[in-house]
């Protein structure tokens, strides 16, 4: 469920956002990645990547990555020394969405929640995900209405029902909370 926003990428395809090049490792073209997957080095298992390079977007093909330290670390085909690799310093790398790895029922990834209308069990409306939240116990959804209100997104307690193809989340939460 890490997985964050989806974007448009220069061929009007959505595209998922899952990081950004957060500098340089080495002096042979390695790059460090600020990954929004979990675990984090999962980012480095799609050999294909989306970098929005100098406001235009490309396709880069991965050569190598790793966890390393409290980090993880890319080579990418082509970037082949570090003042080069610096010029990619704050890039957002994406991927498509067939590229995803398929779910098991009642797991979402957070993309597919954004923007989806949440509703109490009795038919308050609550407002829309704006966005999610990573704890150590459970993700949160923050949902943006009249308030804002964070509700933990757990299955079968706090949330009843996703229907992704209604847009719909059914909770069963106070609305006065």
């Amino acid at each position: 469920m890490a997985e964050q926003a989806t974007i448009e990428g220069s061929d009007g395809n959505r595209l998922i956002s899952l990081g950004n090049i957060s500098g340089v490792f080495g002096v042979k073209g390695w790059v460090k990645v600020h990954s929004f997957t979990d675990p984090r080095e999962k980012i480095v298992k799609y050999s294909t990547w989306q970098i929005k390079h100098l406001g235009q977007w490309r396709e880069v093909e991965l050569t190598g990555g790793k966890r390393q330290g409290k980090t993880v670390v890319a080579r990418i085909a082509g970037l082949d020394d570090r003042d080069e690799a610096m010029l990619y310093q704050g890039d957002e790398i994406a991927i498509y969405p067939d590229q995803l790895d398929k779910l098991k029922p009642d797991e979402y990834y957070w993309h597919q929640l954004t923007g989806l209308k949440v509703v109490t069990t009795e038919g308050v409306e609550l407002g829309i995900v704006h966005h999610l939240l990573e704890t150590g116990a459970n993700d949160v959804l923050v949902v943006q209405g009249e308030r804002e209100r964070l509700i933990p997104f757990t299955m079968g307690h706090a949330v009843t029902e996703v229907d992704l193809s209604a847009g719909l989340i059914a909770v069963d939460w106070d609305p006065e909370f």
